[in-house]
């Protein structure tokens, strides 16, 4: 057997009677359309559910499944303790995806549980299940901060240990649409709002499951989404899968989306592979940005590819380099993403070597080695690196905050020996008061200390 089906709802507590308290029928549409993906599960009389939730515990780098028998779980937290649930989890599937996904090279496993107790991303989608009279063991899978990629083929190591065991299972994505629909909203409103949960459930509607992998990061950030990556592994899960494909509701009027949809499985269909047309187009892109890189982003390229290759500095320079690198000398920041995702940042506010060219050198290696927030950079990513090099104009103190443009300055926030940076024109900064509070946090400076504010431009390359 593989897997059979799979649905994505959303988790907002308030639609369980005894939270909502009537409040629930403000949802009345998701609710019945969660109640019919429910019986759908039903009729296709699974031995296991595989539950993916936003809310189960998250690594940057690794997966993390709940170990044990089993769990329970209670919605004390939302004001009704009497509504609980017990569940069994499969180990022996367990020990199988874990067994696949590390023969995959995926970062899998039991490690790290902070909360053996169910967490509402799961609880929400099992009252309704049980409610539908499904009562089978499960397992409770978490995100991580791995690439869509990477979320892709775990969801096909599972599809892969659910048919070695021959199990009959069905695929749960839990998660929440964005969560910036409306100005009044608990999170507020954005214009991404909209037109991700537009996309979103465009993608639910058609079955169009290469959407999930090619959302645009900065429009995802904006939108604050909740369950894009519990869709990426069910996609994965259906990798060279014909599905059925019913959206049945959609709504917005609490300020966060919530999409309810099914997908039955008919057959196989090789042109289903969306993870292999994902890497296509990731190539092809990649090509692209090279192709069109400048100098400077080059000289970063060559600087960290051969420290990375041979665990050396670059000693010489190309020669032809343009005079603005070699003959003046500036701060400048190497950035590295992966996959649309910061992978490294490094750089300096004013000049430490002779040139903005050897600037470059030292950063490139910095970026990709010594950033803490990220393990130094391996051969194997290489080819998947895009990269930008900011250099930096001669800081100006300022008198305060209305003299900072986010698009236009970068700031500096110093108090004492204490200094935060932070670069203009990021993505998910969108005030100066973002932009101060991050440099801040960045130098160790309490808002309760006085410090003072410089602001920078800088020659953006990429």
């Amino acid at each position: 057997m593989a897997i059979l089906g799979a649905v994505i709802v959303p988790h907002p507590p308030l639609i369980i009677p005894a939270v909502g308290r009537g409040r629930e029928q403000e949802v009345q549409a998701t609710i019945d359309a969660y109640r019919t993906a429910a019986k759908q599960v039903a009729d296709w009389k699974p031995e296991v559910l595989i539950i993916t939730s936003p809310h189960q515990v998250m690594y940057a780098d690794y997966f993390h499944i709940s170990p044990g028998r089993g769990a329970t779980g209670d919605m004390a937290a939302f004001g009704a303790s009497e509504t609980k649930l017990r569940v069994e989890y499969d180990a022996q599937l367990r020990d199988e995806i874990i067994r696949c996904g590390e023969s995959a090279g995926l970062q899998v496993g039991t490690l790290g549980q902070r909360d053996p107790y169910l967490d509402h991303g799961t609880f929400v989608p099992l009252y309704f299940l049980r409610e539908a009279g499904v009562d089978c063991p499960i397992l409770r899978i978490g995100l991580s901060g791995f690439s869509p990629l990477d979320h892709y083929r775990l969801g096909q190591c599972i599809a892969q240990a659910v048919e070695n065991l021959g199990r009959r299972a069905v695929f749960i994505a839990s998660g929440d649409l964005s969560h910036k629909l409306k100005d009044d909203g608990s999170y507020g409103f954005a214009p991404e709002g909209p037109e991700f949960d537009r996309q979103i459930t465009g993608a639910m509607a058609a079955g169009d499951f290469l959407r999930f992998l090619t959302m645009a990061p900065a429009l995802c950030g904006r939108a604050a989404e909740c369950g894009l990556r519990s869709f990426q592994i069910m996609a994965g899960a259906l990798d060279g899968r014909a599905v059925e494909s019913k959206l049945l509701s959609y709504e917005g009027v609490t300020g966060v989306g919530y999409g309810v949809a099914t997908f039955a499985v008919t057959g196989p269909d090789e042109n289903r592979r969306f993870g292999a047309q994902c890497a296509e187009l990731e190539r092809a892109h990649l090509a692209e940005k090279k192709a069109s890189e400048d100098p400077w982003v080059k000289l970063a390229r060559l600087s960290l590819e051969t420290f990375v290759k041979t665990g050396k500095q670059l000693k010489h320079l190309p020669e032809d380099l343009p005079a603005e690198l070699t003959k003046q000398a500036a701060g400048a920041f190497v950035s590295l993403h992966a996959h649309g995702q910061l992978r490294g940042c490094i750089g300096t506010t004013g000049p430490t070597t002779e040139s903005v060219a050897w600037e470059i050198v030292q950063n490139a290696v910095s970026a990709c080695s010594r950033d803490p927030r990220f393990p130094p950079v391996t051969v194997s990513e290489l080819d998947i690196l895009e990269y930008s090099v900011d250099v930096l104009g001669q800081p100006e103190p300022i008198a305060s905050s209305v003299e900072l443009d986010v698009k236009k300055y970068g700031v500096i926030v110093s108090c004492g020996s204490h200094r935060g940076l932070l670069l203009p024109d990021l993505e998910g900064v969108d005030t100066v008061e973002q932009q101060i509070d991050i440099a801040r946090q960045k130098g160790g400076i309490s808002s309760r200390e006085r410090y003072t504010l410089e602001r920078f431009k800088v020659v953006r390359h990429l």
